[in-house]
């Protein structure tokens, strides 16, 4: 795989100037030409039903943190949208047995992937790959997180050629790993309504979105990443069955995927963002900036889409979905009454938490399911409570008849 490796072949000039507009860190709190993601999956009492913990099985760890750069190409006679950097770590904690019999697996799918040995680290193209194994993992003994007597990690680690790993890359995932697992809420007893009439009475409001809103947008849904990076197991029975961890180094296939075929895992593996890209805001945008405009909505759309239809709508973001902080500060304003929350499952950055400990009430707009295979798969949001009001809608029909109740022209 050589880079810069084409994305997208042909930009038309309003998509190179969106480009610089929006993704080239301008009015954003870090570029948005970077994508990046943190799994770490570990095996805990809490978790058990997915990880398969159990008193005499325990100890497994598996981490995946990917974080690629995107940039316009004018090499060739027309703009093409690129991935000029690749960083791709994923990390093992298991088994000696397991450990030792994937590394054989590993060295099988180099030479047959035709990498070829340079030092103590695998070369094909533009991509490099290094792999190593601890007996206690530097990380770990840093963070005095002991291993389990058996145990052992492998690291793998594909990035570009002459790619520069700074420490706070290095160590992020293990930062995300401190931070311990997140305890889901507990539901209290909403009320469900059939539209948005109650927030009338709680003007102005905020507004908090997830990807609710981008799958309106036809990027795909968060599980869509969950497929690609083999953070789940995979069954024939997934609409009725919770989906398990994928834990142990036989049941990864994700750096097999990308040893044996580079160039074609790379389209599974940048087709989020190029969605994200060539997306258009949707009638929920629009709505949303409607209502800011007439000064019902206050504030900055807080959000977790890395899409930037809101901001492409004309609307303030500030974006939460960061793993640096693990709570990150939002603007939740003084004079706002409420948060109206739109297709977000979990409080997973306590927006919300902190939104009712100022008094503000909170609104939900969410199907509390999503369509898989044609089927409808119940999604409850996680943590609604007693007091809140729950819309069962898509977001562009609730916002737009939010916008008819209150004479707002769309």
């Amino acid at each position: 795989m050589y880079l810069p490796h084409p994305v997208i072949d042909q930009l038309s000039d309003d998509q190179v100037k969106l480009w610089e507009t929006h993704f080239t860190g301008a009015g954003h709190e870090r570029p948005r030409s970077i994508e990046e993601g943190i799994w770490r999956r570990t095996q805990n009492p809490s978790n058990a039903e997915q990880s398969g913990w159990r008193e005499d099985a325990s100890g497994r760890r598996r981490i995946v943190h990917y974080r690629y750069t995107y940039g316009i190409d004018h090499t060739f006679p027309v703009p093409r949208l690129v991935l000029s950097d690749l960083y791709l770590y994923v990390s093992f904690t298991a088994p000696d047995d397991e450990v030792r019999a994937y590394a054989e697996d590993l060295d099988g799918w180099l030479q047959q992937g035709r990498w070829h040995l340079d030092g103590d680290r695998w070369q094909h193209g533009d991509l490099v790959t290094t792999v190593t194994e601890h007996a206690v993992h530097p990380q770990d003994e840093r963070a005095d997180r002991p291993t389990p007597s058996g145990f052992r990690t492998m690291d793998v680690l594909i990035t570009s050629e002459d790619y520069t790993v700074p420490r706070c890359l290095r160590n992020l995932p293990r930062d995300v790993l401190a931070g311990g697992i997140r305890i889901k809420e507990r539901r209290g007893t909403p009320t469900i309504a059939d539209d948005l009439s109650g927030l009338l009475d709680h003007l102005p409001f905020q507004v908090e979105v997830g990807c609710g809103t981008s799958i309106e947008a036809d990027v795909p849904p968060l599980h869509y990443l969950h497929e690609v990076y083999r953070v789940t197991t995979r069954n024939d029975n997934a609409l009725t069955q919770s989906h398990g961890f994928t834990l142990t180094p036989q049941a990864d296939t994700l750096v097999r995927e990308l040893l044996l075929d580079a160039p074609g895992k790379a389209e599974a593996l940048t087709r989020m963002f190029a969605a994200c890209f060539t997306a258009e805001p949707t009638g929920a945008h629009r709505a949303l900036k409607a209502l800011h405009t007439a000064g019902h909505m206050t504030g900055p759309v807080i959000t977790h889409n890395f899409d930037l239809l809101a901001a492409r709508a004309g609307l303030k973001e500030v974006f939460v979905r960061r793993y640096d902080q693990k709570i990150p500060p939002v603007p939740l304003l003084d004079q706002a009454r409420a948060l109206l929350v739109v297709g977000l499952h979990a409080d997973r950055r306590s927006v919300q938490a902190r939104a009712r400990a100022k008094g503000m009430k909170i609104f939900y707009v969410d199907p509390e399911g999503l369509m898989e295979n044609g089927v409808f798969k119940e999604y409850p949001i996680e943590g609604a409570r007693d007091g809140d009001t729950v819309v069962r809608s898509e977001a562009t029909p609730a916002l737009q008849r939010l916008c008819r109740l209150l004479d707002v022209a769309l």
